[in-house]
Formats: structure tokens, C-alpha cells, sequence
């Protein structure tokens, strides 16, 4: 497969969103429209510590990588935190999450982060497969308390 991976630009949005909404509806998920409108901005900024890469296939995005750089009190170097990660039907099992993975990994080197990390729900055995292939599963289990906002 003839596949780019580059940052996401303002021209993406549509097909960007298209992605996005995919993505939300696998994990049965909604946001709003202000979120996803803001969301996009910030991958978009310079001064954010967001960023998107996406797949292209002949023109058309096939999948996106959204990270967050973060500071950590355990290094001196950030952390970056894979929080989305989603390829489209006619972009699977032709090494496009693998692609985006590899280029997340190769960004957070430059951006001098330690780690590279992220989370799946336990039943997502298509993901699995790939992530057990390209990193280490930790035995820590995530806890959450709500907020309002």
C-alpha cells in the first residue's frame, strides 16, 4: 500500500472529522460539536502539546494518531500519551496502525519524551494484536473520578 503519514493540516478537517466520529462510535461515544471543533484548533496549534498525524492512501485520510506531551514527576523528559488511535476498514491489515504507531514513537524521540504509552479497552482483541506486537502491556489498572466541565 502506497501509505504517507504527515501531520494533520487545516485542509483535513472533513475528512479528519469523518475519522473522528468513526472513531467515537466504536468506543460508543459522543462529544459535542464545540469539542470536536476545539479539539481540532488545538492539534492545529503550534503553542499546544497536542499533535495529529494521519494515513493517506491516494489522497483520502485512512487513519489518525492524536498524542499529548506531558511532564513527568519519574523523568526529566516528557511523557507522550497515545490517546486516539483509529484506521478506517479499508485501511486495516495493511500496516497503517503499525505506521502510526511507528511515527508517534519517532515524534515523542524528537520531542525528547521517555515513554510512549496508551490504553484499550480489554475487549478490543483487533488493537491487541498489534499493540502486544509493537509494545509491553503493564499491569496498572486506570481509576477515574468525574468532573463537571
Amino acid at each position: 500500500m502506497d501509505l504517507v503519514i504527515r501531520k494533520l493540516t487545516e485542509n483535513d478537517f472533513a475528512q479528519w472529522k469523518a475519522l473522528w466520529i468513526d472513531y467515537l462510535d466504536f468506543y460508543v461515544s459522543e462529544v459535542t460539536d464545540e469539542v470536536t471543533q476545539t479539539t481540532f484548533k488545538r492539534l492545529l496549534a503550534e503553542d499546544e502539546p497536542m499533535y495529529c498525524l494521519v494515513a493517506e492512501h491516494q489522497g483520502a485520510l485512512i487513519g489518525l494518531v492524536h498524542f499529548i506531551c506531558h511532564r513527568s514527576t519519574w523523568t526529566t523528559g516528557d511523557y507522550c500519551y497515545l490517546q486516539d488511535l483509529f484506521v478506517s476498514a479499508s485501511g486495516r491489515k495493511q500496516g497503517t496502525g503499525r505506521a502510526l504507531i511507528a511515527a508517534v514513537s519517532t515524534a515523542a524521540a524528537a520531542l525528547n519524551c521517555s515513554k510512549v504509552y496508551w490504553m484499550t479497552r480489554e475487549n478490543n482483541y483487533r488493537a491487541r494484536t498489534l499493540y502486544d506486537q509493537v509494545a509491553t502491556k503493564t499491569d496498572f489498572i486506570q481509576y477515574r473520578v468525574a468532573q463537571s466541565s
